[in-house]
């Protein structure tokens, strides 16, 4: 196996065969440092080829200090920026659904479609306050207080873990809720 530091720099003038070998060296540590944010295998799949990507675009720039280190901060940004635009993605929903009725729906419209929209609106709030409070509450915090994780273990003194829990819990809950009421619509 050749040096590594020769390595990054063949990789870093363009050398696909080079870049391919540090992929295959360090794939495993990134894929477990995805994984470890991401719960989900795909969509760790689809951030480690962003990590991927990006040590390929950023590897001209590195500077020959703990490679290791500097492709498992790429790792942990891409994972971080993933769960914003999850949470972000989540929160638009439940604040769009929440927001339809007053926006969107033309008063003068058919009272079959407003009456509609309103049994919808309505459903949603139901859904959401049928859930248990200590999903509910977290629900709330992460994505509408935009609170961290560590903010709210702190706040109900339990571990961040149990966080993540309830948050995907809640989530779990709120769509089949949500699903339910819709497929009685």
């Amino acid at each position: 196996m050749e040096n590594e530091g020769l390595l990054i720099e063949k990789a870093a003038l363009g050398d696909e065969d080079s870049f391919s070998i540090l992929i295959n060296n360090y794939k495993k540590y990134v894929f477990a440092i995805i994984l470890n944010f991401i719960k989900n295998y795909d969509e760790a799949e689809n951030v480690a080829q962003e990590v991927f990507f990006q040590i390929y675009v950023s590897l001209p720039k590195y500077d020959q200090n703990n490679f290791k280190a500097w492709i498992g901060r790429i790792a942990t940004n891409k994972s971080i920026d993933w769960l914003r635009k999850k949470r972000a993605k989540f929160k638009d929903e439940i604040l769009e659904s929440f927001d339809n009725f007053d926006n969107n729906v033309d008063l003068t419209a058919n009272p079959e479609i407003v009456l509609l929209e309103r049994y919808k609106h309505d459903e949603l709030k139901k859904a959401l306050n049928s859930i248990p409070d200590i999903y509910r509450v977290a629900l709330e915090k992460f994505y509408f207080r935009e609170k961290t994780y560590e903010a709210i273990a702190e706040e109900e003194d339990v571990t961040i873990k149990t966080i993540a829990s309830r948050l995907y819990r809640a989530k779990v809950l709120l769509r089949e809720k949500w699903r339910c009421e819709d497929e009685t619509l």
